[in-house]
């Protein structure tokens, strides 16, 4: 299947990328990043099931294994295509109050 990642998420990993650079080290925060990057691009490519139902309809949530990360995605079969659409901390609050 196709993966896509939204304009939103790619923002995620960035955000991502920098708090984890300033808590850490750079190394780190490319280490986090690219465990995201992988593990959606070797589980979801072939299982778009993978994960939990997400908590908005139509969306599923991979948690990723070994990090306080979930991949927000909406797998769609009739298009093959699966869209990632967040990247989140399992600590925020998804979807936002309000």
């Amino acid at each position: 299947m196709l993966l896509k990642w939204t304009d939103l998420a790619l923002i995620d990993l960035e955000e991502i990328e920098s708090y984890i650079a300033q808590e850490n080290n750079p190394i780190v925060a490319i280490d986090a990043v690219i465990k995201i990057i992988d593990s959606v691009n070797l589980i979801l490519s072939d299982h778009p099931s993978a994960g939990r139902q997400g908590r908005l309809k139509h969306t599923r949530e991979l948690v990723i294994n070994g990090t306080p990360f979930v991949v927000i995605y909406k797998a769609s079969a009739s298009s093959h295509c699966i869209e990632v659409l967040r990247v989140l901390h399992s600590a925020q609050q998804w979807p936002t109050a309000g």
